[in-house]
This record gives structure tokens, C-alpha cells and sequence, in this order.
């Protein structure tokens, strides 16, 4: 090494340190900041800043705030914001890039209007910077009403797509954050709704930590998000807002979490109330401190003060709850206004900006799914001479919303979107036809049915919207108050269609567009459309990426994040959360309409052999795979491609394959690229009855697919190549 080189390696070294201590000398200041603030409160002070709504503390110069705010796919009711799509439409582009970038902007926009809203002395719920987003529980049942609020169905990508956008929302400064995400709900929740309050979830250890829990850990340990949020119901028979087993032992001793836990609305109230394991609001309250909550959103913890006076608490464990509570404000820089906080002074300009409403569109583009394309009808010219539209989704801007949405200030409906690209010359006709759900009196024999019988094109819109699926009691016309007893369309719906697929005149193509957040029964539904898409609830753009879609401007990449069955009466109980027979992992290919991973683009792709490298496992060492894929058609088109293990059991106790990598490639017509992904010796270790894993010796099964690697996904045509590794 030269004198020259040594010295600038001395320099970058000291810098790096300095560096790292200036970050130490930060953090241990905060929490000498935090701690003395403490020390200087009452107990009702200190009481009143552990629940959602604090009043603040005016002598030492802190200011109202209310932790309770929504950013599930933008800003949430908080006035004008940018509306992305729903998570479950974020989980089917399997883009974390784009995702992390919403993430971003939900942050800048979320800041512009805390400002504002602090000039105003505006301390009201939804103003705040701690974002009770995102939702990473697994759907495992797609009868859940807030299913739609989860990237889907695979532990792996809702991992990386939650971490993404904790990353966009939290930014990338060592100490203060732009806003706080949180990682809800922990854990093991995902319906039913009508018993969230008083249901005791009784995984296997091997579900638990197999598909329960990885999403969490990734958040935690890869993406620092500042909040974790509770669930209401049991697990094991502990209280999930007040389980000492998931928020001490494996929450902040296990996976090393250092930012606050907060209950879910009422959560607390349910320990006494739903589960019965105390006797009043006080002893409910001890035991979730104890366990290591630390702010409550509700009202229990107004009896903190006697849970002491009862000698179930100490003052001392109030002051252990609350420090992590300032810490946050302290990172937020908002508990006095820190002027060093990087993330002040983002103007309200940017909220609902072109250049948000632009990847707003991107997002939509991105999420929509192709399921079917008889005959490449698909995509549609402009100068077509009949087009008839029909269904109220196509005009409804609430089957565009999802759950915990924004409000936007432009929304581009389908009905707008499909007119919009289509020729002046081309003749374009709507009626709704027909409700989302069934209404009295209504005639589907009427001039709805023949005009779209006998269309050139018909687009038809069915599906669900936030009325009938949701969370608690949203859902209005939901028979479970938010959950589908059935995945089956209204009948009102089906009715109409069969009607219009009894009478088609020859020359008719029928296009079915599907809205809504979780899978639908498609079987006579396919049987009888030339196309089928899954639109989801694709946010404020989805009229004009829709139509961008359908007229070519773009090509369709979105992915399944969820199986399709093929009815409901392959679906396990809902309550039960045993995993098997449930998603892709443990679904027989027979009961499968469409699976995890599935979607069509305009155009085609060649793949080559899929061939191993390098790598042995057994001696700790990743493998190298590598695979072709040559875009063969004449448009550019993006496949993703997804990476699957199967271990030695495969389909014997353990899952049939395992995602555990995917890649989105843009290929240019005739353009090829060789695509390598790595798989580590700890993605092909096999789950034990335990929760442990181990790398068994046997024969492991390499994927890489356009689909879950089943029997089902060959049949619709899905590329898949395996190579066998014996270890």
C-alpha cells in the first residue's frame, strides 16, 4: 500500500467513526431527553400521553398529538391526498422499487399536510405523522373482508413489499424519520371479522413461524420500522395487545425491536371485555404494560392510575412504557419543533402533483391482471365501430377506493378511461344494468341485456366493492359484517351474464372486468368471456390505466399475489388457521382456478433451461441459478419471474414449493437476457412440526416460473423450469 493510499484509508476510516459517534452521541442524547422529560411529568401526564388522543403537556412544552393516522395506499382521511391502489393491487406488480417510491411520496404528502395542519393549531386524529400502515398479515382465506389490505397470500412477498414501502415512508436519515410506519397486525390475524374480539388463534408452530410471523421479522429487522400495532384476538391464549410471548420475548428480545407497540382500537378493552381474561379495565390495562405495550388506542388506560393504587403496576413501569413513545416523537422531530429534523419544510404543492397523480398511474398499470385472452382480442383498437359498456363499477368511483382510502381531487373512472382512447367515430353506449348488490324489482331482461348481447364489444364490469367486503361492519351489505361467506358473485350479477352469454349474436366479444379486493369465483365466468381481468380497486388513475391496458398502450404485467380457487367449497373453515389446503404452498392444483403468481401480457416470451452455476448448500454456500428468456413477440412486454424452492417432503407435511425470489425484466421485442438469482442455504431448509428449520438431506426441486409450480399453472400455459440439486 502506498503512503497515499494509507493515509486516505486512515481519513475514511476516522470520518466513518466520527461518523458512527456523531450517530451515538444523537441517539443516547434523545434518550437523555426523553428520560428527563419524564422525570419532570405527574402520573396523569404521564398517563395521558400513553393513549391516542394526548392532550400534551403545556408547562414543558409539549404540544397535543394524536398517534392515530391512516397511509394504508396514500394519505388517508386527512382531506385532499394522492390515492394509490389497494395493497393487494401493490402485491400483484411485484415491483418493491415502485412500491418504496409510494411509500415516499405518501411521506412527503403526509408532511406537507402535518405542517399545515400544526399552523392551523390543527391537532385533531388523522393529522399526525405515525402512519398505522402497513397491514402484513397473510391472507389466508379469501373470504376475509380486509384481506385486500395485505399484499397477498406469500409470506416472502409480503415481506419484501411491506419492508419497501416501511422504507419509503420512514426515509433514509440515520436518526429522524420522515413519518413512522407500523406493522400491523401482530399476529396471527386475518379473520373472521365477526369474532376478531374474543377469538383464540391456536396456530401450529410450524404455520406460526412458517407463515404467520416471517413478514413481521422482515419489517423489524430489515425495513426499522418505528411501530408495531397489536390484533385483537388471542394467541395462545394470551391477548395479542397484551401477549408477553409476541411483544417481549420475540417482538423486542428476539428480533431486537426498539420502537413502540401500539393496541389496536379497543384492543385493550377486549382483555376484559371479549376474552375475559381480567376483571376490569384496570387489570386489563396492567397486564398489556406489563407485557410491553406502550401506547393504547383507546380509553382503558384512564385506569392506569388505579392499577397502581390496586398494586398492580409501579410508576417506574408507566416510565418504561413511555420512553419509546417520546423517542418517537423525538425522531419525528415534532415533540419541540427540532430544528435539525431534515424533513420539515415540504411544501404543500406536492400534494395531489402531477407528478404523484403519474405514478398513481404507473401503480394501476402495474397492478392489473390478465387471467384470459382467447384469440389475442386483447389488445382492442381505437377506431372500433361498437362498444357497449355496462355494470355500475364502470362510473362507481367507489369501486375504486378499497379500504382505508384518501379523497382525491380527480378520478378517472373505467367508463371515462375506455372513452377517452376510443375513435370520435366509434359508437360507445352504458348502462349500469345491474347493482353490485341485488336490489327489488330489478328486471335483468331488460334493454341492457340485448344492447350488450349484440355489441361488437361488450366490457362488463362485476365484482365487489367497499359495501359488500371490508373490516368490521364497513362493508354495509356484507353478510358477515365485513367477510364473504361465499366468494360466488351476487346473483343479480350472474344473472345478468348468463343472460347476455345465452343471447350473444356472433360478431359479439365479451370482456369481463373484474373490480374488488380478493378472489372470485371465475369458473362460468371464464367459461363463457373472450377476456377476463382482475382490476382490483385500482386507486384514482384506474379509468386510464385500464383503458391503456385494454387499447395497447401499455402491456399488462400484474401478477396474482393470491390463488384463485375454483369454488368455496374447497376452502378449509375459515376460523381455522391451520395452513393446510390453504394458498399455494398447500392447495391441491385441483382446487385451483388460477394461481398464485398467474397473469397474462400481450406478446411472448422463450425460456430457455434453467441451469445451476455454483453454489453447495450443505457447506453454507449460496446457489447460483441462471435461466434464458428472450421476448419472441412484437411488442415489449415485463415477465416476472418467481423463484420457488421444494424441499425434500414437498407435499408430504411440508409446502409443495416455496417463493423465495422474483425479478421483474422489460424485455424489448427480439431482446434476450440471461436472468441469475441466488438461493441461500437458509431459503431451502425445511420447516419442522417445531417451527425450526433444518436443510435435510434429499432431492431439492429449483423453480423458476411465470406461476407457482403446480399441474394448474402448465395447463394455462405458464413457463416453468425446475432443476433438481441433491444435497
Amino acid at each position: 500500500m502506498t503512503l497515499r493510499h494509507f493515509i486516505l484509508s486512515l481519513m475514511t476510516g476516522l470520518l466513518l467513526t466520527a461518523g458512527v459517534y456523531a450517530q451515538e452521541s444523537k441517539e443516547a442524547a434523545m434518550h437523555r431527553k426523553a428520560a428527563d422529560l419524564i422525570s419532570q411529568m405527574t402520573l396523569d401526564e404521564k398517563i395521558g400521553m400513553m393513549m391516542n388522543s394526548t392532550p400534551g403537556v403545556e408547562r414543558l412544552g409539549i404540544k397535543p398529538y394524536d398517534w392515530w393516522n391512516e397511509a394504508l395506499h396514500g394519505v388517508a382521511r386527512n382531506g385532499r391526498a394522492t390515492v394509490f391502489p389497494e395493497p393487494i393491487g401493490l402485491g400483484a406488480t411485484f415491483d418493491p422499487e415502485l412500491v418504496r417510491r409510494i411509500g415516499d411520496i405518501v411521506s412527503d404528502e403526509g408532511r406537507a399536510k402535518f405542517d399545515k395542519a400544526r399552523e392551523m393549531e390543527n391537532y385533531n386524529r388523522y393529522t399526525g405523522l405515525t402512519f398505522w400502515a402497513p397491514n402484513v398479515n397473510i391472507f389466508r382465506d379469501p373470504r376475509w373482508g380486509r384481506g385486500m389490505e395485505t399484499y397477498g397470500e406469500d409470506p416472502y412477498l409480503t415481506g419484501t413489499m411491506g419492508s419497501a414501502y416501511v422504507k419509503g415512508i420512514q426515509g433514509d436519515d440515520p436518526f429522524y424519520l420522515k413519518a413512522a410506519a407500523c406493522a400491523k397486525h401482530f399476529a396471527v390475524h386475518s379473520g373472521p371479522e365477526s369474532t376478531r374480539h374474543s377469538f383464540n388463534a391456536l396456530p401450529t408452530m410450524k404455520d406460526l413461524y412458517e407463515t404467520y410471523l416471517p413478514a413481521f421479522e422482515r419489517l423489524v429487522k430489515e425495513a426499522d420500522v418505528e411501530v408495531v400495532m397489536g390484533a385483537y384476538n388471542r394467541v395462545f391464549g394470551e391477548s395479542a395487545s397484551g401477549s408477553t410471548f409476541l411483544l417481549t420475548n420475540l417482538l423486542r428480545e428476539k428480533w431486537g425491536f426498539d420502537g413502540h407497540i401500539v393496541s389496536d382500537c379497543g384492543a385493550v378493552d377486549d382483555i376484559y371485555g371479549g376474552h375475559h381474561i381480567a376483571k376490569d379495565a384496570a387489570e386489563a390495562s396492567a397486564i398489556a404494560i406489563k407485557a410491553g405495550l406502550n401506547l393504547e388506542c383507546g380509553n382503558s388506560f384512564t385506569s392506569l392510575k388505579e392499577a397502581i393504587s390496586r398494586g398492580l403496576l409501579t410508576e417506574a413501569d408507566i416510565d418504561k412504557a413511555l420512553e419509546p413513545l417520546l423517542m418517537t416523537q423525538l425522531r419525528l422531530g415534532i415533540l419541540f419543533d427540532d430544528p435539525d429534523c431534515p424533513y420539515y419544510g415540504i411544501p404543500t404543492s406536492v400534494i395531489g402533483s402531477a407528478e404523484h397523480y403519474a405514478v398513481a398511474r404507473q401503480a394501476a398499470v402495474e397492478s392489473m391482471v390478465l387471467l384470459k385472452n382467447d384469440n389475442d382480442l386483447l389488445p382492442l383498437r381505437k377506431d372500433i365501430q361498437n362498444v357497449y359498456v355496462t355494470g355500475t363499477a364502470a362510473t362507481d368511483t367507489y369501486s375504486m377506493m378499497g379500504n382505508y382510502y384518501g379523497i382525491s381531487d380527480h378520478y378517472s373512472t373505467y367508463l371515462q378511461g375506455i372513452v377517452s382512447k376510443v375513435s370520435d367515430g366509434t359508437n360507445v353506449n352504458y348502462k349500469p344494468a345491474y347493482t353490485i348488490v341485488p336490489t327489488r324489482n330489478v328486471n335483468p331482461g331488460n334493454y341492457a341485456t340485448a344492447q350488450a348481447a349484440s355489441a361488437d364489444y361488450t366490457i362488463m364490469f362485476m365484482g365487489n366493492n367497499g359495501t359488500t367486503e371490508g373490516e368490521e361492519s364497513d362493508a354495509i351489505s356484507s353478510p358477515s359484517i365485513g367477510d364473504r361467506l361465499s366468494i360466488d358473485l351476487p346473483d343479480n350479477q350472474m344473472s345478468f351474464f348468463r343472460k347476455v352469454v345465452e343471447t350473444r349474436t356472433p360478431n359479439n366479444h365479451l370482456i369481463v372486468v373484474i373490480t374488488g379486493g380478493s378472489p372470485v369465483n371465475l369458473q362460468e365466468i371464464a367459461a363463457g368471456a373472450d377476456a377476463v381481468i382482475m382490476a382490483w380497486y385500482p386507486g384514482q388513475e384506474g379509468g386510464d390505466a385500464l383503458a391503456e391496458l385494454l387499447f395497447g398502450e401499455k402491456n399488462f404485467s400484474g401478477r396474482l399475489p393470491i390463488t384463485f380457487p375454483v369454488s368455496t367449497y374447497v376452502l378449509p373453515p375459515f376460523s381455522d388457521y391451520d395452513m393446510r389446503g390453504r394458498t399455494y404452498k398447500y392447495m391441491s392444483s385441483g382446487n385451483t382456478m388460477y394461481p398464485f403468481g398467474y397473469g397474462l401480457s400481450y406478446g411472448s416470451c422463450r425460456y430457455g433451461d434453467l441451469t445451476v452455476i455454483t453454489g453447495k448448500p450443505k457447506l453454507g454456500n449460496p446457489l447460483e441459478v441462471e435461466i434464458p428468456v428472450t421476448n419472441t413477440g412484437s411488442v415489449e412486454r415485463t415477465e416476472t419471474l418467481q423463484l420457488y424452492v421444494s424441499t425434500p417432503n414437498a407435499g408430504q407435511g411440508a409446502a409443495f414449493s416455496q417463493l423465495v425470489g422474483f425479478e421483474r425484466v422489460t424485455l424489448k421485442p427480439g431482446e434476450s437476457r440471461r436472468v441469475r438469482f441466488t438461493v441461500t442455504p437458509k431459503q431451502m431448509e425445511e420447516f419442522q412440526r417445531d417451527g425450526t428449520t433444518k436443510l435435510l438431506k434429499g432431492t431439492y426441486k429449483i423453480t423458476v416460473g411465470t406461476a407457482a409450480p403446480i399441474q394448474r399453472s402448465e395447463e394455462l400455459g405458464a413457463a416453468l423450469r425446475s432443476v433438481s440439486v441433491k444435497l
